[in-house]
Order: structure tokens, then C-alpha cells, then sequence
């Protein structure tokens, strides 16, 4: 079983929200961490675990962060850190579609993500490195993120929808005291 960690300085989990209707606000998640155990090359029984901690959410605004980080969404006091665990992962042509339990707020939903799988190559010291763009989209109302305000035209402020983008580089890990 080969075992594959997440490289944080190479990998981005970014989200993109409507904002006033007619705009997009983009943000990110800084401190993340994510592990995947496969046997075959093309990672088709690949098994994911990831997590991010609600607390290092950027979207190069301190107040909105804050607000983010409030009861009013993410409320990271009582739930710091939003998961997903894979129950499957299958080639579908050129992408592969990975099925999977997200957690935020303590809620799990089963989500459907889309992934190109960019190859594998021999990185530096000769380790080798994955590369994958994976893509999805949440009802940010599942997840009982339910802030909203009304502009003076009747619009809301924030979109229900949510749109993930994840640029992830993965290393494999030399042995299993290395992935621990």
C-alpha cells in the first residue's frame, strides 16, 4: 500500500462564493493536511482523508475572515476543522470522480468531486510526486451556513452555492513511519 501526503507549500484549497449577485469573493484555506493510501498506480482504489482548519480561512479581508470564523458560518470555536473522507474514487474517461462524506459544523453530506489527475514524476531527491486539480460544488445551506443579508434591490449578499478548487501536489511517503 503505497501512502501519499499532501505538500501544503505546493497545493492550494481555494472556495469561490457569489457575492451581491453579480461578483465572486474567492478565499483559501491555509493550514490543511490530507493523506492518500492506494495500491494502483492510478490511484482508482485510493483512499483520501483530509482536513482543513477553519481558523486559517483568508480571503485577504481580517473582517470577513472573522465573520467566517463566527457563529454566523463556520463557527470555529466549537467545530475548528472541516474534513472529507473518500468512500470512492472512480476513472471516468479523462477524470475521475471521487464520492466522499464532507463535515463542516459538524454536518456530513455525501459530495461528488471531479479530478484530472496530471501524472506522476520523480521530484527532487527522488521522491515521487502526484499532481491533481480537483473540483466540486456544495449548498453552503446543508452545512447550516444559513448567514444572509438582503440588498437594498432584494439581492442577497452571499450565494448558496459554493465552489471548491483544489490544486493538490502529493508526495509519496518513503515508508509507513514517514505517513504517520
Amino acid at each position: 500500500m503505497a501512502v501519499w501526503k499532501i505538500d501544503p507549500v505546493h497545493s492550494e484549497i481555494k472556495f469561490k462564493v457569489r457575492h451581491l449577485v453579480v461578483s465572486s469573493v474567492t478565499g483559501q484555506f491555509n493550514n490543511f493536511d490530507a493523506t492518500v493510501e492506494a495500491e494502483k498506480s492510478d490511484f482508482t482504489d485510493a483512499k483520501i482523508q483530509f482536513e482543513a482548519d477553519v481558523n486559517s480561512i483568508s480571503t485577504k479581508n481580517d473582517q470577513r475572515d472573522g465573520h467566517l470564523k463566527s457563529a454566523d458560518f463556520f463557527d470555529a470555536a466549537n467545530y475548528p476543522k472541516i474534513t472529507f473522507v473518500s468512500r470512492s474514487v472512480t476513472k471516468k474517461s479523462d477524470e475521475y470522480e471521487i464520492v466522499g462524506d464532507l463535515t463542516i459544523r459538524g454536518v456530513s453530506k455525501p459530495i461528488k468531486l471531479t479530478a484530472t489527475y496530471n501524472g506522476t514524476v520523480k521530484g527532487f531527491g527522488g521522491t515521487e510526486v502526484s499532481g491533481f486539480e480537483i473540483r466540486g460544488k456544495v449548498n453552503r445551506f446543508d452545512y447550516g451556513l444559513h448567514w444572509n443579508g438582503l440588498t437594498e434591490a432584494g439581492g442577497v449578499v452571499v450565494g448558496e452555492e459554493v465552489k471548491l478548487e483544489i490544486e493538490a501536489e502529493l508526495n509519496r511517503a518513503q515508508d509507513a513511519k514517514q505517513a504517520a
